[in-house]
């Protein structure tokens, strides 16, 4: 029974994977390529130049706010032009692409003082998420970094011909620790990455699924700036 929920678990994971790039997709050719920002009550509300996305996600809740995340200007900085974004305050946007449709709320137990998480979108496929919660405690935070890291590392290990997480790469900066990881293709070739942060009480994991002509190959610079922000 334990081996086949855990072969569920996993095509759940890479059927996530797939429909990333599509997401991304469908958000362009449907003409979604503004931007929306959160109320203070959680309600998105359009905003119609993508050139403003970063003045759009700069709510601030109390522990963590979209102020608190990676912000358009770090993502051009890395080469990536986004076209549009979507912030929400909830706790309930997927983690990542080995997450499943985990939540952060999920993986909390509804227990963070605060959510917040965006999604950029590009006029490519490619897609980069953040999803950060805040704890009332250091111990707390510390445990969900943990959860965060073993569900990332368990992608890491999968058969021939499936995508997955390269080894773990750790940055340290004056406000915190992140934990960054390549992602690849069956073939090997590297197609974005993601990143298990933690700054004080705040944890985050943001992911990149595609990655652009022109991108940096080392997910690091992206992982840097989501700390950054993180940590502000």
């Amino acid at each position: 029974m334990t081996e086949n929920k855990n072969v569920h678990q996993k095509s759940v994971r890479r059927n996530r994977f797939a429909t990333a790039f599509c997401f991304a997709a469908a958000l362009v050719s449907a003409g979604v390529v503004g931007t929306q920002s959160a109320s203070a009550t959680g309600v998105a509300q359009p905003v119609t130049a993508a050139h403003r996305a970063s003045a759009a996600v700069a709510a601030v809740t109390p522990g963590v706010g979209s102020a608190g995340l990676v912000q358009s200007e770090d993502l051009f900085r890395q080469g990536l032009h986004p076209v549009g974004a979507t912030v929400a305050m909830t706790g309930r946007e997927a983690l990542s692409a080995c997450s499943g449709e985990e939540t952060m709320r999920d993986l909390t137990k509804g227990a963070a003082d605060a959510y917040a998480s965006v999604a950029w979108s590009f006029t490519t496929d490619t897609r980069l998420s953040e999803s950060a919660a805040s704890a009332s405690t250091k111990t707390s935070a510390a445990l969900w970094e943990k959860q965060l890291v073993a569900l990332v590392q368990d992608c890491q290990d999968e058969p021939a011909g499936h995508w997955y997480y390269g080894a773990a790469h750790t940055l340290t900066a004056t406000g915190g620790t992140a934990r960054w990881y390549s992602a690849h293709n069956g073939d090997g070739t590297v197609s974005g990455g993601v990143a298990v942060l933690r700054s004080g009480t705040r944890v985050a994991v943001v992911e990149l699924t595609g990655r652009p002509v022109g991108t940096p190959a080392s997910f690091e610079g992206i992982a840097a700036a989501a700390l950054n922000r993180l940590s502000s």
